[in-house]
């Protein structure tokens, strides 16, 4: 596949503290150099599960305020005594206007949204990537093409995709959908091969149906080989990365 999945990039005040608490909740590692994205988004703290072809996180710091509940969160696999511990790492109980459901809503340090599930089916801590979708099927036939990953289930709920490598999350897209009025804090990135050419897999997404992001010129003739910024067919902000930005974070394992 030329692109793939590779990495979930989160904005943060403090990228290194809330690197700390998701590296403790998740049982990750560091990965082994952060500086990864330069210009607007600056440099990151990476973190990567041990095995090898799953996602990994990138906090990169950001002045940016969080006003709004995010269209990208995490979905972990834990019981009672999970939540427990989540709690004294630093985690706290959220009401999204949830009511009634069989898994917790809790927020991280920096108050980013993330579920608790009572899944036995989870290969690790880390169950799901979801992201809001207004039209799950379009998005889900958008990001299987996007990302590398098959579609493995669909209902009213939404769509779920896997990956074939490794045991890592399936990606979820389905309502209800956040309202956008600012850049995602959350966002995927895509990793294009080491021998696919950067702008043919531009113009690939763009005809699978991304659209391009407005950026400052000068940093854009900087910037563009190293990585792209596209929207996805809802409008949300992704990221296609270089083969060289993945190896140095350890995204391309």
């Amino acid at each position: 596949m030329p692109t793939k999945l590779t990495t979930v990039v989160v904005e943060a005040s403090d990228p290194l503290r809330l690197a700390h608490f998701w590296a403790q909740t998740l049982e990750w590692e560091p990965t082994a150099d952060g500086r990864v994205i330069e210009g607007p988004l600056a440099d990151g703290t990476g973190i990567r599960p041990r095995g090898a072809g799953d996602v990994g996180l990138l906090f990169v710091p950001s002045v940016r305020p969080k006003t709004a509940k995010n269209r990208v969160h995490l979905d972990l696999a834990g019981d009672a005594d999970e939540v427990q511990r989540l709690l004294a790492l630093g985690a706290t109980c959220l009401d999204i206007g949830q009511g009634a459901v069989p898994w917790e809503v809790l927020a991280d340090p920096e108050g980013n949204e993330f579920c608790v599930l009572p899944r036995a089916d989870a290969h690790g801590r880390l169950a799901q990537i979801c992201q809001d979708a207004a039209d799950p099927s379009r998005q889900g036939r958008f990001w299987a093409e996007a990302s590398g990953w098959s579609l493995v289930d669909e209902g009213d709920w939404g769509v779920s995709l896997a990956s074939g490598v490794g045991d890592g999350p399936t990606l979820v897209m389905g309502p209800p959908v956040a309202p956008k009025t600012s850049p995602n804090r959350i966002r995927l990135a895509l990793t294009a091969s080491a021998d696919s050419d950067p702008s043919t897999e531009v113009n690939r997404l763009l005809d699978a149906g991304a659209s391009p992001v407005d950026i400052d010129r000068e940093d854009a003739g900087r910037h563009q080989s190293r990585r792209q910024p596209l929207l996805d067919p809802e409008g949300n902000e992704f990221l296609l990365l270089g083969p060289s930005q993945a190896e140095q974070s350890g995204a391309g394992a």
